[in-house]
C-alpha cells in the first residue's frame, strides 16, 4: 500500500508530449526506440532522477512524471525542461523533436495511430477492442495530470468537493487543442469535447465528466466503481483491467493511493505554463478546502448536472464562455455574471501572495493574452493552409526547448 499524506502535503504532475518528425511533421510512433536510446534496452519505464519517463497507449506519446510525489511545485518546471532537452538530444538522430499542446493540428488519426505493443499492451488491446482507439480521442490527446493526497474519508471530502467545483473554469487556463486535420474545430478544447464522448459505448465509465456527489470511500464504490466493474463485465471476461483505471471521469479518487487525479488540463507549449497552471489550481482548491470563499455544505451541494452546462460552455468559449449562473459564481465571492477569464483573474488576485513569484509571469500572460487555444488561433489567422500551420507549430516546439510561452 502506497504511504500516506494529508492534504497538499505532496504532489504529482504527469505530462504527455507527442514525438513529431522533423522533415513532414507527422507524428512518430517510435516511443519505444526513445525509451531504448535512454536505457540500453527497451523498458517502459524509466527513472531519471526527480522525473520519470514512461510510454503511454499511443507509441508516439510520452509521459514524463514526477518520480513519486514531490512536497512543491517551485522547481518543477525546470526539472521537467531539463528531461525535455535530453529528451531532444536523443531525439536528434533519429530526426525527431517533441511538442506540446493537446492535439497535433494536421493528425490523421485513422491512418497515424499506432497503440504501443510492448508491456502492458493486452489492455490496449482490449481497450481498442471495445472502443477503437484510433479516433482522435484516444490518439491525439495529450493532457497534464495534478495528483493531490488525502489521508482519510474527512480529507476525502474536503478534496473532492473543492475539485468538484473548480473543474468547470479549467478549460479557461488550459485549453490548447483547437485545431483537427487543418481545420479549426470551433471548440477551443477539441480534447474534451472528445473526452465527453469517447467511451459512450459504456457510459458509465466517464458519467457527465464532473463526478457525482460522492463524498467518502464507500460512497464512491456504491456510486461510481460498482457501476463501472458491472458495466464493463461483458467486454471485459478475463478481468484484465482495473476500475481506476476505467473510471475517466475528469477527476478520478485513487483509493490504491488515496490520491485524487485531476485529468482536465490539456498540455500547455512548455513546462513553465503547465507548473504555472498546476500551481495556481492548487492554491485555489487550498483556499476552497479552508473555506475562504464558501463553507463546504455549499461546495458539497452541486449537482453533476448543475456543473456540466458550465464546463461544456467552456469547453468551447475557454477563457471567453459567459457564466451567468450567479449561484455558481456566489461560491468564489463574485455577484455578477462573468467569463471564465474573469473568475481566474479574481482567483488569481486572491491567492498571488500565496503563489512562487516564479509563476507569476506565465499565469498573467495566460490571463491577458488568452489561453494557448486563443492564441494559436490569433497566430493561424485566416489561413489554414498546411504551411502555414506547421510554421506556427514549428514555433510552438520551439518553446519547449526555451521553456518560454508563446505569444506572436
Amino acid at each position: 500500500m502506497a504511504k500516506k499524506y494529508h492534504l497538499f502535503e505532496v504532489y504529482g504532475i504527469e505530462l504527455e508530449y507527442m514525438l513529431v518528425k522533423n522533415d513532414n511533421f507527422k507524428v512518430a510512433p517510435q516511443v519505444d526506440e526513445l525509451l531504448t536510446r535512454k536505457a540500453g534496452e527497451l523498458k517502459a519505464d524509466i527513472e531519471n532522477g526527480d522525473i520519470a519517463w514512461s510510454n503511454e497507449l499511443v507509441a508516439h506519446v510520452i509521459e514524463l512524471k514526477t518520480n513519486g510525489p514531490t512536497k512543491s511545485t517551485d522547481d518543477l518546471a525546470e526539472k521537467f525542461h531539463k528531461n525535455i532537452l535530453e529528451i531532444d538530444a536523443l531525439l536528434q538522430p533519429l530526426n525527431l523533436q517533441l511538442l506540446g499542446s493537446a492535439s497535433h493540428p494536421l493528425m490523421n488519426s485513422d491512418t497515424d495511430t499506432q497503440l504501443w505493443k510492448h508491456s502492458y499492451s493486452e489492455v490496449y488491446a482490449l481497450y481498442n477492442t471495445i472502443f477503437n482507439c484510433k479516433g482522435h480521442g484516444w490518439s491525439n490527446v495529450q493532457s497534464t495530470h495534478i495528483n493531490l493526497p488525502f489521508y482519510d474519508d474527512k480529507e476525502f471530502e474536503k478534496l473532492h468537493a473543492a475539485i468538484r467545483i473548480i473543474l468547470p473554469l479549467l478549460p479557461g487556463l488550459s485549453a490548447s487543442s483547437p485545431i483537427l486535420e487543418g481545420k479549426i474545430t470551433g471548440f477551443k478544447d477539441t480534447r474534451l469535447e472528445f473526452y465527453k464522448t469517447n467511451q459512450k459505448e459504456i457510459p458509465e465509465l466517464t458519467g457527465l465528466v464532473i463526478p457525482e456527489r460522492t463524498f467518502s470511500k464507500i460512497d464512491y464504490y456504491a456510486t461510481i466503481f460498482n457501476p463501472i466493474k458491472r458495466a464493463i463485465k461483458p467486454y471485459d471476461t478475463n478481468n484484465i483491467l482495473d476500475q481506476h483505471f476505467l473510471n475517466s471521469r475528469g477527476a478520478i479518487a485513487r483509493f490504491d493511493r488515496s490520491a485524487i487525479e485531476i485529468r482536465l488540463l490539456d498540455i500547455q507549449e512548455c513546462p513553465q505554463a503547465d507548473i504555472a497552471i498546476c500551481a495556481l489550481i492548487i492554491e485555489v482548491l487550498k483556499a476552497l478546502v479552508n473555506k475562504d470563499f464558501c463553507t463546504l455544505k455549499a461546495q458539497k451541494k452541486w449537482t453533476k448536472e448543475d456543473l456540466f452546462p458550465i464546463l461544456n460552455d467552456a469547453i468551447k468559449h475557454a477563457e471567453d464562455s459567459k457564466i451567468e449562473n450567479k449561484e455558481y459564481l456566489n461560491l468564489f465571492g463574485l455577484k455578477k455574471s462573468s467569463t471564465v477569464n474573469e473568475v481566474w483573474k479574481h482567483l488569481y488576485k486572491m491567492v498571488k501572495p500565496k503563489l512562487h513569484q516564479s509563476h507569476h509571469n506565465a499565469i498573467e500572460l495566460i490571463l491577458e493574452e488568452g489561453t494557448l487555444a486563443t492564441r494559436l488561433l490569433r497566430a493561424i489567422g485566416s489561413d489554414t493552409s498546411e504551411d502555414h500551420i506547421i510554421s506556427v507549430y514549428r514555433q510552438v516546439q520551439n518553446c519547449l526547448k526555451t521553456n518560454q510561452l508563446f505569444l506572436l
